[in-house]
C-alpha cells in the first residue's frame, strides 16, 4: 500500500483502528476519524510512533458537514493525488447482541442505528467521491445478519441491511468499485467482546480487498472470509 492514502471511519478502536494500523504499517498514509477525538488522536499517535503516517480528525458520520471536511482534509494532507481507499467502518450497536428484539427497540435506538450504520455509509461514500484518486475503491464492513435475519439483532440488523443496499446501488451507478467486506464473527467492543476472530486476524482481509482483488470482481460484491481464505491460504 506504499504511496496510497486511506480514510478509515470509526477508527478510534476495534476493527477500524486495527485496519488503520495495518494499512499504515504497509506504507499508506491513513486518515482516521471517530466521534471520540481523544481516542482517535491516540490511534494516530500510536501509528506515528510505530513509524507510520497518520492524520486524525474528530468526525461524526451522522453529520455530512463533518464528513465533507474529513474528505477534504484527507485529499489535502495525504499524498497529493486524492484518496485511494475508503473504509466506511463507523457503526454503533445499542443493546445486547442477540438479545435486542426489534419490537423492543427504542425509537431512539432505531433512528441512531439507521442514521449511523446506514445513512453514515451513504454520507461517507458521497462525500468521498469528489476526492477519489484513479483506481480508488470503497470498502464497507458488514455481516451476515444483514442478509440472513437472526432473532435478537433488531434494528442493528435492519441498519446493516440498509448499508448493504446503499453499497449495491452505488455499485451500479459508479465507476468506482464499492463493495461489502464480511469478515464473519469478530470479537469487538460493538459485539460485547464475545466469541469471534481476533482483530489482528481479520484486518489483513481488508488489505487484500483494498489492494489485491480486481476492481471488476470487487464492485458490488459481498467479499466473505471464505473468499479471502480461498485465495490466500
Amino acid at each position: 500500500m506504499e504511496g496510497t492514502t486511506a480514510v478509515v471511519t470509526g477508527a478510534s478502536r476495534g476493527l477500524g483502528a486495527s485496519v488503520a494500523r495495518l494499512f499504515a504499517s504497509e506504507g499508506a498514509h491513513v486518515v482516521v476519524c471517530a466521534r471520540d477525538a481523544a481516542a482517535v488522536d491516540g490511534v494516530a499517535e500510536g501509528i506515528r510512533e510505530d513509524g507510520g503516517s497518520a492524520t486524525a480528525l474528530r468526525s461524526d458520520v451522522r453529520d455530512e458537514f463533518d464528513v465533507e471536511r474529513l474528505m477534504e482534509t484527507a485529499a489535502r494532507e495525504g499524498l497529493g493525488k486524492g484518496i485511494d481507499v475508503v473504509v466506511a467502518n463507523a457503526g454503533v450497536y445499542h443493546g445486547d447482541p442477540g438479545h435486542s428484539p426489534l419490537a423492543e427497540d427504542a425509537y431512539s435506538a432505531f433512528d441512531d442505528h439507521v442514521r449511523t450504520n446506514g445513512r453514515g455509509v451513504f454520507t461517507t461514500v458521497r462525500e468521498a467521491l469528489p476526492h477519489l484518486a484513479d483506481g480508488a475503491r470503497i470498502l464497507v464492513p458488514s455481516g451476515s445478519v444483514a442478509r440472513d435475519p437472526k432473532a435478537g439483532f433488531g434494528s442493528y440488523a435492519v441498519s446493516k441491511a440498509l448499508a448493504e443496499a446503499v453499497v449495491g446501488q452505488f455499485a451500479v451507478e459508479l465507476d468506482v468499485p464499492v463493495c461489502v467486506v464480511d469478515p464473519g464473527q469478530v470479537s469487538t467492543d460493538i459485539t460485547g467482546n464475545g466469541p469471534g476472530r481476533a482483530l489482528e486476524d481479520v484486518a489483513p482481509m481488508f488489505r487484500w480487498a483494498a489492494s489485491d482483488v480486481s476492481a471488476e470482481d470487487l464492485s458490488g460484491a459481498i467479499v466473505t472470509l471464505k473468499d479471502w481464505k480461498g485465495v490466500t491460504r
